[in-house]
């Protein structure tokens, strides 16, 4: 086929019609996948992304006819297979996404065949269900008495093999520890500063804490909570939280994304609703309040104003400067900094925050990486992707070491933590001094403004 030039428009998503039983229909969708891999295999611009678009091209290039209809249709699950759902050929590589006619959503086409997989029971494990439930796990594994055992298991080398050979969890994979001081319990109270909107920025916060910081690293919700009280901002907890859906979402669990929403959007609705902005410090959690749930629920009121008061922190603190009301006195510089902007940051289109924030420290030189990581949530750590994960990364692993002031960096950072500690991993194994230097974003602020 002859590829002509893309759309000029910016971009538009349609929703996602997941209640049409059609969705479900695997020859439907297989044929949809077989219109839209081959404008893909005519144009070729997302080869570099992830392993998906290899995937598929490599079973093109080795078929008969040497065209998408030579590919066993079959054979169109093993691209799926490598489908994380990272939005970044949609966001920044496609031309042809609506309002191209051509009308090319590649990830939501993935995430419709994943969906069809579940329904199915193919290839959904035991391990992939007990890996996106991530409320449970936490509350399980954080219990006093259990989260120390389960902490030095996850370390074991023995543990982890065998975890490999009867789960499908790769032994050399990090995984994150859990906490039995939950950030819920421990998050400190506002401390009754006035309200002061701007004319970007409501004037008032409320935390939307998410599964990792709340089980995981609560040390990050407490250093934003120091950021904000820091710049006499009020700010609440919303009243009830459960995992925003996005490893349901990964998984092609719709059903579960529905349930969860439903646990989740009534107070953050009531919250939206009495002029908050809600924060959200893990990108992939922001993104399924401002475009999953929406693209889900397109009819559903609330979802459409939680998703209109949905800030990613950084994004929220650089409007707040420009509305004159951050505070700029930082005391400590943070010199060179290897900063990863995640891919879910990247595709919700509000530019480079992060960096922008983090220069306005005197004498802090930011190194700035685009690019994939590749761990990408649950997918990274299972024994089949894993490898694929840390390929994907190398290019990440480098240049957050060549940092362009000279010299190792003296941190290295991405706004997710996940994507940070796979980072770090990288490094590691590639012989880079890293020990000590990954710090959340959050935590390089509050360094800067030299708050303990």
């Amino acid at each position: 086929m002859t590829v002509r030039e893309g759309s000029l428009e910016a971009p538009i998503r349609h929703p996602l019609d997941w209640k049409n039983p059609e969705f479900y229909d695997e020859k439907s969708a297989l044929d949809e996948m077989e219109r839209v891999f081959d404008i893909c295999h005519g144009c070729r611009r997302c080869v570099s992304l992830c392993n998906a678009f290899p995937t598929l091209f490599d079973l093109v290039d080795e078929s008969s006819t040497m065209e998408v209809d030579g590919v066993d249709r079959q054979d169109y699950w093993k691209v799926v297979d490598q489908c994380y759902l990272c939005d970044v050929c949609y966001m920044t590589k496609c031309p042809y996404v609506p309002p191209h006619p051509w009308n090319l959503d590649f990830p939501h086409l993935m995430l419709r065949a994943k969906a069809i997989q579940f329904r199915q029971g193919t290839p959904t494990r035991f391990r992939d269900t007990q890996l996106s439930s991530t409320d449970r796990n936490g509350t399980l594994a954080g219990i006093p008495v259990v989260v120390k055992a389960v902490n030095a298991l996850a370390k074991n080398k023995t543990v982890r093999n065998v975890v490999e050979k009867q789960l499908g969890v790769h032994h050399k994979a990090w995984l994150p520890e859990f906490t039995s001081e939950k950030f819920r319990a421990y998050a400190a109270p506002s401390k009754g500063y006035p309200v002061r909107d701007g004319e970007r920025t409501p004037g008032k916060v409320a935390i939307y804490a998410t599964c990792y910081i709340n089980y995981n690293d609560p040390g990050i919700g407490h250093d934003l909570i120091k950021v904000l009280d820091h710049n006499e901002i009020p700010h609440v907890l919303a009243e009830k939280e459960a995992c925003c859906g996005m490893p349901k979402l990964e998984l092609g669990d719709l059903d579960s994304v529905a349930a969860l929403k439903e646990k989740n959007i009534p107070a953050l609705a009531k919250l939206a609703r009495e002029g908050y902005a809600i924060l959200a410090p893990i990108p992939s959690c922001a993104l399924m309040f401002k475009q999953e749930l929406p693209l889900m629920f397109p009819d559903d009121a609330d979802v459409q104003a939680v998703r209109e008061a949905m800030y990613d922190p950084f994004e929220y603190f650089v409007a707040r400067a420009k509305d004159g009301l951050l505070k700029t006195d930082f005391k400590t510089a943070l010199g060179k900094v290897s900063y990863h902007i995640a891919c879910h940051l990247r595709v919700q289109n509000v530019g480079q925050k992060t960096r922008e924030m983090l220069q306005m420290v005197p004498d802090t030189n930011v190194n700035t990486i685009e690019r994939c990581s590749g761990h990408a949530g649950t997918w990274g750590v299972k024994k089949e992707f894993h490898e694929v994960a840390m390929k994907i990364g190398r290019p990440v692993f480098r240049q957050m070491g060549e940092h362009p002031g000279g010299g190792e960096p003296d941190w290295i950072a991405s706004d997710c933590q996940l994507a940070g500690h796979h980072i770090e991993q990288g490094m590691t194994e590639a012989g880079r001094t890293v020990d000590g230097k990954l710090a959340h974003p959050i935590t390089l602020l509050r360094m800067a403004y030299g708050l303990a």
